[in-house]
């Protein structure tokens, strides 16, 4: 591998490492939110019960997805200046202000409301975990904005004087038509692995404590919602990606040639020249456009017209991983949707769930995990050539003078680093489960000075 496809690698790595935790925390802050706002409203300590419980999860989901968020921040100084150097001035707002929201908003909040406990007025502190929750959507709103730009480059000019891009318009940035249609769309990805976590924590606790039903069917109904939102942003936000880059919509299906009514290859074996492929007639049309009549354009034609636009070169990206991981990751999200109606279903009218189903469910957060990490996968290699769709490609970005001894040891690096992160993140998640949900307050001691963790 030469540097450009270490650098590429190395900034898979550590994007999908910190994406694993930052849909988790913006879900399990939502979800933390809302118990402690039913608990006010009920007078139920089950509901206060579950809040702390929840929020435990996400102080240390939050811990380690700020920490290699920075690192992904860096990762544009370390592998990309030339990147950053050129469109420093539109990307740095979104940057520094989502950096911004994660220490001083989020952290402090979140601070404020872990040590406020029986401290603050009961509203007020409500309203700081409400705060925490309205924070990392806000983040993950603006962060998704310098990733829109990079998809469908708007609100900027050409500065005559530093031949870089200037950022013309930041309410233009945020409303990116790629920006609108991704958000929801993450945000109902986000509820998918959120609700995934209490569900897999609460059936294998179950036979702890009644309060973990609760918390299992909470997460079932999470993931449930979560999964019908992301099919249907995911369906816009296919409509807006094939507007503005086609290629990539074409890439998802293979499809070579222009095609009216195109159809949409659920299985396959060796395209695109396949020996057997099970179809179903229209549906790449009615993804793409809307219509099943609708055509699509192949890529083969869309070669010659970029060609024609842009200059001699390849512009059809790695279509093998466009194919599958765009398939997977439908595939994922649908099936941890389906497995959640199947244990609402099974539960329902205080049933108990199969013996079968309890022993799996534990594994369930890797389906949504899965189809988030193919999600993005998606998004960036089907973009390819580009860096900024049709303005700068991958190759004009890298750091010049970079070797690829050295990032292959700071990749190394992050690798062993993270590894041991990720084993940290599980046992403290792990020890978390294991705690009783409901703490007993000590003789002597008023409730309201009572330790919650």
């Amino acid at each position: 591998m030469d540097v450009l496809d270490l650098t590429r690698l190395q900034f898979a790595v550590v994007t999908i490492y910190h994406y694993f935790f930052v849909p988790m925390s913006i879900s399990l802050a939502a979800i933390a939110a809302g118990l402690e706002i039913t608990w006010l409203r009920t007078k139920n300590d089950k509901f206060r019960d579950l809040t702390k419980f929840v929020g435990k999860l996400l102080i240390v989901t939050f811990a380690v997805g700020v920490v290699t968020g920075l690192v992904q921040e860096f990762q544009f100084g370390m592998g990309w200046s030339a990147f950053a150097k050129f469109y420093g001035d539109v990307f740095g707002p979104t940057l520094a202000i989502e950096g911004m929201l994660a220490f001083f908003l989020e952290a402090t909040f979140l601070a404020l409301w872990y040590f406020g406990w029986d401290r603050l007025p009961r509203v007020a502190h409500a309203a700081t975990i409400v705060i925490v929750s309205l924070g990392t959507i806000l983040s993950a709103f603006i962060i998704l904005a310098a990733n829109s730009f990079m998809q469908n480059p708007i609100a900027y000019e050409m500065d005559p004087v530093t031949g870089r891009a200037r950022l013309t318009s930041f309410a233009e940035l945020l409303t990116n038509k790629v920006n609108l249609a991704a958000f929801p769309h993450t945000l109902a990805g986000a509820a998918m692995i959120g609700g995934a976590l209490l569900l897999a924590i609460a059936v294998w606790r179950m036979a702890a404590e009644p309060a973990h039903r609760t918390l299992a069917r909470l997460g079932a109904w999470v993931m449930l919602a979560g999964g019908a939102a992301t099919a249907l942003t995911g369906d816009h936000l296919g409509k807006v990606i094939t507007e503005v880059q086609p290629m990539k919509m074409a890439a998802a299906e293979a499809l070579y040639e222009t095609t009216k009514g195109a159809p949409f290859s659920i299985i396959t074996t060796g395209k695109p020249l396949p020996s057997f492929t099970l179809d179903i007639p229209w549906l790449l049309s009615i993804l793409a456009k809307g219509s099943p009549g609708a055509t699509v354009q192949g890529i083969d034609d869309l070669q010659a017209q970029y060609v024609a636009q842009y200059g001699p070169g390849s512009y059809v990206p790695m279509i093998p991983v466009a194919f599958w991981t765009f398939r997977l990751m439908i595939g994922a999200g649908m099936l941890a949707a389906a497995v959640a109606a199947f244990y609402l279903w099974r539960t329902r009218k205080n049933r108990d769930a199969p013996r079968w189903l309890t022993r799996w469910l534990p594994l369930i957060p890797l389906l949504p995990a899965a189809a988030n990490t193919l999600g993005w996968i998606f998004t960036e290699t089907a973009r390819q050539p580009w860096i900024a769709f049709g303005l700068t490609k991958v190759s004009d970005g890298i750091s010049p003078g970079l070797t690829s001894a050295e990032v292959l040891a700071s990749l190394i690096g992050f690798a062993v680093i993270y590894g041991v992160v990720a084993v940290v993140w599980f046992r403290l998640i792990r020890h978390l489960a294991r705690q009783p949900l409901h703490v007993s307050e000590p003789s002597g001691k008023s409730p309201e000075l009572a330790p919650v963790y």
